[in-house]
């Protein structure tokens, strides 16, 4: 993570800000050392009833108090100045990772560290940032505060002399070793009692996201719910992830709870303490009564710079299990190698100008053991589509012919045989559900382009040839559209976006099925306007077969490799089965 740092752009902007905050905790602790010593005159000045000096001392507290007034402002603005950068760069940083072309694909079937990627990506980044900054700068201030008072602390503690039994003799630093002592047994029982808290508040972040999930995926299936009259059981599936929480949240509170007995046990006891460590050198006279309150004072800054780990174990242990999330979460994406080795997988290869397809076979599991039980392989062999050509492709109804999409697409490389793809420029890819981003509906329409790439008269030419020229009045309305268009609507979408773009090669996933006839008719005569583009079909519209009248490819079923006869022709070639590694 420091490397990833090292490398974001807000680098420069984080450092230079907190330069600037060690600047102004530097002057924060000078003048809080200021306002100790200020103690000794003021109190002296109680003790003798010295009216006069009172009031001066008072006027004196007024001026250093308005400076730390100022300096605490400017450190709280440079604070969350500070974590705002942090997070930017973090957050940045995890999203231009996770949408690394097909990693975010490949995580997703990656188990645990693929569910919910949204809660690493928002909440855990945010939580991250902001506590990496609050507790870094808060060791950084208790650490001068040790420093800056330490020294005072030991030279106050020289004129301590203690008398036992008739002889006198003094400790050097004796209450630096008190504040010391202290501090330290309030750590180590901290560590012991709030030992558990780190795996307990990584198991809350991933129980809270899995929640957030149930109550989104639900709310955003609610007519597909309500129409089965599911909400009861929606309703005892979402209960269970609330009991989930609940129980995560309940052995949390046990765990804070116990660690308030050290935390506030040791809080109340410094109200005393340090009173009874200086109590021996006041009553034998070696210290005034001013004397003792700055003693006291500077004590008590030790004591918190040396408590500070005492003070923020809980945040530090919710802070060590949000970085192994984050850690973990961008570990796993960069580790993700861009590509396959060709020799487990689908070759691929550059062919310009041209889709080929050789001796392609398409397993139906990145496992080897269970692709060996099933799998389809394109019967003709070799293909070449070149512009202006029409393929379709069907076959067995059992046979899953979205992997062919996929494999087309690079992101299902496990099988065998040879894909020639020409360049990535020159082709589109237009899936079954179409992805239609948040924003205005020009910046849908345009995706994955920049919505200024289109002129407003090629949009609404191609809005109304799709029969959504009602829509071109709303181009730059924000909305989320997904929401508001009807479905023949939104299966319409990938069409304009074809309209728009003119590639010379479309590869279709069954767009056509399910549409309306009337959609389906019209879609389809869409596609006659662009003649030059290469199509390949993959699904069994006749819609398409009919208008099309493409050149139709068949995909049949491989047999378990027990029971499976080959082809004569294909007897004597291997048939190597992808294993991702």
């Amino acid at each position: 993570m420091l490397q990833a740092f090292w490398a974001s752009e807000v680098r420069l902007k984080v450092l230079g800000l907190a330069s600037f905050l060690i600047f102004i905790i530097l002057a924060t602790a000078y003048m809080t050392v200021i306002l100790n010593e200020w103690n000794a005159p003021f109190f002296d000045a109680i003790q003798r009833r010295d009216l006069p000096e009172f009031f001066h001392q008072l006027e004196i507290f007024a001026l250093i108090a308005g400076i730390l007034l100022l300096l605490n402002v400017v450190q709280a603005w440079l604070n969350q100045m500070t974590a705002l950068y942090m997070r930017e760069g973090l957050t940045r940083d995890l999203v231009n990772q996770w949408l690394t072309r097909k990693r975010a694909l490949r995580l997703a079937s990656r188990g645990l560290i693929g569910i919910n990627p949204d809660q690493r990506l928002h909440e855990d980044a945010r939580t991250l940032a902001e506590s990496t900054t609050g507790l870094t700068l808060g060791l950084i201030q208790a650490t001068i505060l040790l420093v800056s008072f330490i020294g005072v602390l030991w030279d106050l503690s020289s004129g301590f002399v203690f008398h036992l039994s008739g002889h006198s003799f003094s400790i050097p630093g004796y209450m630096v070793w008190a504040a010391v002592l202290y501090a330290a047994s309030a750590s180590i029982l901290s560590r012991i009692v709030g030992r558990k808290l780190v795996r307990i508040n990584a198991d809350r972040s991933s129980r809270e996201a899995e929640l957030r999930f149930s109550l989104m995926h639900a709310s955003e299936s609610m007519p597909a719910i309500t129409v089965v009259g599911g909400e009861a059981s929606e309703r005892h599936r979402i209960g269970e992830s609330i009991t989930a929480v609940l129980q995560v949240m309940k052995r949390l509170a046990l765990a804070n709870t116990n660690l308030t007995w050290v935390s506030a046990g040791y809080g109340w006891a410094v109200v005393v303490v340090p009173i009874i460590v200086a109590a021996p050198a006041y009553f034998s006279g070696g210290l005034s009564f001013g004397q003792l309150m700055m003693s006291i004072g500077a004590f008590n800054q030790v004591n918190t710079a040396l408590r500070w780990y005492v003070a923020n174990f809980g945040a530090i242990a919710e802070w060590r299990a949000t970085l192994m999330r984050v850690t973990d979460f961008r570990q796993t994406l960069t580790d993700m190698e861009e590509e396959y080795q060709p020799e487990q997988a689908i070759a691929y290869r550059d062919t310009a100008g041209q889709l080929t397809l050789e001796r392609l076979e398409i397993a139906n599991a990145v496992d080897e053991a269970l692709a060996k039980a099933g799998g389809f392989r394109l019967v003709e062999t070799p293909v070449t589509l070149l512009p202006g050509e029409r393929i379709m492709v069907n076959g067995d109804h059992h046979v899953n012919r979205k992997l062919l999409f996929q494999a087309l697409a690079g992101l299902w490389p496990c099988g065998a045989g040879t894909i020639g793809l020409p360049k990535q420029e020159e082709m589109m890819f237009l899936p079954q559900t179409a992805y239609i981003p948040d924003g205005t509906l020009r910046e849908a329409l345009a995706f994955p382009d920049p919505a200024t790439q289109f002129a407003d008269d090629a949009l609404q030419a191609a809005l109304t040839k799709a029969g959504l020229g009602h829509l071109f009045g709303k181009l730059d309305t924000r909305a989320r559209w997904e929401k508001v268009l009807t479905t023949e609507e939104q299966k319409a979408i990938p069409f304009v976006r074809l309209l728009l773009k003119r590639p010379r090669f479309a590869v279709f996933d069954e767009v056509l099925e399910g549409m309306e006839p009337d959609w389906k008719q019209r879609m389809t005569r869409l596609l006659t306007g662009l003649p030059d583009t290469a199509m390949l079909y993959i699904g069994r519209s006749e819609t398409y077969l009919k208008i099309m009248k493409p050149r139709v490819l068949h995909l049949r079923a491989i047999e378990p490799e027990a029971g499976r006869q080959d082809d004569p022709d294909d007897r004597d070639q291997p048939r190597p089965v992808a294993k991702v590694v």
